[in-house]
């Protein structure tokens, strides 16, 4: 029979017999013997059957006219969806979720089985059942390894990650493929270590019960294969990342059980891992250091620019409470208060926080008759008071709503503004009555008022009514109100007042309780009647004024108008309309400026009508956002605003709340770093003990109207500076790619140490963004010792979840 180059399945290329010849009679019976082995090695190939159990491998003859049977049986088996269609699948799912600048994220992992050859494909899926058809050539040739991985606590790596939203674990499957791989590679070896006339020995040896073996083992082969065509099932890819329970089964089964891998494969496997933890040149070293400033455990670097603030010109207008900061943000971190303990957990928070995580006490002493926090052994109490609540918030709140039937706490009024909060009880009890505050106040002499609040558990920056406008959109307030805020309203032309009118809604309500409401003394008198007279131009409507006899104040409720009818009406131009082109929503750094906005004319326009009562408002789509306004990601706007909102419930609910390993109890504060629509706040509604700051990046598409009109609150932040809250004060932080992003801009070593100050020990960081950019950040919480919970990538996408611990250097800084 002719040899041909390709004619045996596992590439061994025939002996030469012309160079062997003899012409001795024992020369010529060897070579007669070369001949009849070499027409049975080409007239036949060998394919090694797994056999059941713990029995040895025995190898099962084809002939050369039934190899044309099994290659066609390649054609004819299915084996479920190709991993380039559940690619695909993911990519139609998840791509609606991505922003335009982020359209490259999106896993496509089709051109690696699209570049595989179609006998490699085969191969590999036929690997998954017990009959094995393994070329020699692949003992040389390291299949493409795929670029799913799952890291669990231990560093342990696991096979290809089940989708979120229901795809099951696939790596108990993958460890067998891989062990049985790993056996055959070695068989393989074994056999190509022996000398051609050994092998052909034993071919000559077995020759007779093979070729008996033949028909039976064929069909037997034939039949296997069918059945793993039918036992196959299609993949299900719902999300990028898996939720928890595959997660953990994914840990469960990444164990070793006697396979015996290659020191080539070891080796390649190793220097990838390793080239993959970093992104470029050598492995990066951080060297972290311990701030130092005064009262550097309560440090808040934009708002205690001791350089800066010494530089001001003046203070009139309180320009040293303002933001001023540095010109590169701080890599040093923050010590913890010595004896720092995990915060109490809500709702008991609101009653009781430990003293020694907010060690101040001079509050206490100055506000302590007024029952705003009282100190009491190891806790500081907060009996829910304050200046007009002496006897609790609660029977205030119940009185405004008495007063007020229509202000509709919980309904109509779902998102309100607290100026000059204290220590926030006010938006504390306001929970009870299910509507979000936004409490503020100056970082002043008061001491710690708002790291109380934010310890308390209740939602609190700290800001100041200056030179600049307060950093939300206008028209998004449902309500505001002030409880002795000493803010002197009335003053140059009312600039302060009328930042009010900017951030309340048309038809919302002023509710003002100080002493000029219900006071006779002559400077009461003098403020009151300016107040009136500002109210008045302004087109506020006085609607109420009341008295509240339990606590012995009083309080003024006053509408703001629904359209500019009364503006236009006006014998005065005063307060002056703004002009055109002052753009109302434009809030970062702007200069306040004593105008009054015009409010939107036009049924179809943000503020023109009030939102759905709560909670109806969360889920529907604003009436302004249609089919005309590109969301987004690029669809539609009432699209994009829906699809965000199913793919952050599917991923909240299937993942980040049952598949993390974190205990939802213990989380209160909350914060989306980069909130886009406000999905993700959203979509932990039923979280009840949680509450979200949505922040929306100063250079991201400015939705935060849209997260108002949903009922939910945030304001605007650029993260290549510190944001106006103290030290620990948030339990979980959620960033969907926004570190990617401000790569482009700034340094993210100062933004970790940003989020690291923030964070409190045991709180948790969640980041969803490319792959380069997770093991960036991964390297960085390494570094800080702090926890991996959670790392995950596929193709170029990534996720990442990591724990702080209560771990500080020892070393100090030279300087700040």
């Amino acid at each position: 029979m002719a040899f041909g180059r390709g004619a045996k399945m596992d590439a061994r290329r025939p002996s030469s017999l012309s160079s062997s010849l003899c012409t001795t009679t024992t020369v010529a019976v060897f070579v007669a013997l070369c001949v009849v082995g070499a027409w049975m090695m080409t007239s036949s190939t060998v394919f090694p059957v797994e056999a059941p159990s713990n029995k040895k491998l025995e190898p099962v003859e084809v002939s050369s006219n039934q190899k044309s049977e099994v290659k066609d049986q390649r054609a004819e088996v299915d084996f479920g969806t190709t991993e380039e269609t559940a690619s695909s699948n993911a990519v139609e799912g998840s791509s609606k979720f991505e922003d335009t600048d982020n359209n490259d994220n999106v896993p496509d992992e089709s051109h690696s089985n699209r570049d595989a050859p179609e006998e490699e494909k085969f191969t590999e899926n036929v690997m998954e059942k017990p009959v094995e058809i393994i070329e020699e050539k692949e003992a040389s040739k390291e299949k493409e390894d795929s670029k799913d991985s799952f890291d669990d606590a231990n560093g342990k790596s696991g096979g290809q990650s089940a989708k979120e939203g229901g795809e099951t674990g696939q790596s108990g499957d993958d460890e067998e493929k891989t062990e049985e791989r790993k056996d055959n590679d070695t068989t393989t070896e074994n056999d190509a270590e022996k000398s051609d006339g050994e092998k052909k020995e034993d071919q000559e040896a077995k020759s007779e019960d093979d070729s008996m073996q033949d028909a039976t083992e064929q069909s037997q082969i034939q039949e296997k294969v069918e059945e793993s065509g039918e036992k196959e099932q299609p993949a299900k890819a719902n999300e990028v990342f898996p939720d928890g329970a595959q997660a953990e089964l994914l840990k469960e089964s990444n164990t070793e059980n006697g396979s015996f891998p290659t020191q080539a494969a070891e080796s390649k496997n190793e220097k990838e891992a390793q080239a993959s933890s970093k992104p470029s040149g050598d492995a990066i070293t951080y060297s972290w250091k311990l701030c130092k400033s005064i009262g550097v455990t309560d440090f808040i670097p934009c708002l205690d620019n001791e350089k800066a603030i010494k530089k001001l010109h003046s203070t009139k207008h309180y320009e040293h409470r303002e933001r001023h900061c540095p010109e590169e943000p701080p890599t040093c971190l923050v010590p913890l208060p010595e004896g720092y303990k995990r915060p109490i957990k809500w709702p008991m928070s609101r009653d009781k926080v430990w003293y020694s995580n907010v060690p101040h006490t001079k509050l206490a002493e100055y506000k302590g008759h007024q029952n705003w926090v009282k100190v009491s052994g190891d806790h500081l109490l907060f009996p829910g008071g304050g200046t007009q609540f002496k006897n609790g918030a609660l029977h205030y709140i119940d009185t405004i709503q008495q007063a007020l039937p229509d202000i509709a706490w919980g309904k109509r009024s779902r998102v309100i503004l607290d100026v000059g909060c204290g220590v926030a009880s006010f938006g504390g009890y306001m929970f009870d009555r299910d509507v979000l505050t936004m409490s503020f106040a100056p970082k002043d002499e008061h001491e710690a008022q708002v790291q109380f609040a934010l310890e308390r558990g209740i939602p609190a920056i700290s800001a100041v009514m200056g030179t600049k406008r307060l950093p939300y959109p206008s028209r998004v307030f449902d309500a505001i109100h002030c409880a002795r805020c000493r803010v002197p309203w009335h003053i140059e032309g009312g600039k302060l007042l009328l930042e009010l009118n900017r951030l309340l809604r048309p038809g919302g309500y002023f509710v003002w309780s100080a002493t000029p409401v219900y006071q006779k003394l002559p400077e009461d008198v003098e403020i009151w009647d300016a107040m009136s007279s500002l109210t008045k131009s302004m087109c506020w409507k006085m609607v109420k004024k009341t008295k509240d006899t339990l606590n012995q104040v009083g309080m003024a409720i006053y509408q703001k108008p629904m359209d500019n009818n009364c503006y236009e009406k006006r014998p005065e131009d005063s307060p002056p309309l703004c002009k055109e082109t002052d753009d109302a929503d434009a809030a970062w750094n702007v200069p306040l400026q004593a105008c009054i906005h015009k409010l939107p004319a036009g049924p179809s326009v943000r503020g023109s009508k009030w939102p759905e009562t709560w909670p109806q408002r969360l889920e529907k789509t604003p009436f302004w956002i249609d089919g005309s306004h590109v969301g987004v990601y690029g669809k539609p706007g009432n699209e994009d605003f829906e699809a965000d909102y199913a793919h952050w419930k599917r991923v909240v609910g299937k993942s980040y709340v049952n598949g993390m390993g974190i205990d939802w109890s213990k989380v209160r504060n909350v914060m989306d770093m980069r909130a886009v629509y406000g999905g993700f706040a959203a979509a932990l509604r039923d979280q009840k003990q949680v509450w979200v700051m949505n922040i929306v990046p100063i250079d991201s598409p400015d939705t935060l109207p849209i997260i108002y009109e949903r009922g939910l609150f945030g304001m605007y932040h650029d993260w290549c500076e510190s944001f106006s809250t103290y030290p620990r004060t948030y339990d979980l932080l959620h960033a969907d790619h926004l570190f990617s992003k401000l790569k482009k801009r700034c340094k993210l070593l100062g933004v970790f140490a940003e989020v690291d100050r923030i964070l409190r020990p045991e709180g948790k960081l969640i980041v969803r963004d490319n792959a380069e950019t997770i093991n960036e950040l991964e390297g960085m919480a390494k570094s800080l010792q702090w926890e991996v919970r959670m790392t995950y990538t596929k193709g170029n996408e990534g996720l990442l979840c990591v724990q702080k611990t209560m771990w500080r250097p020892k070393e100090i800084e030279a300087s700040m």
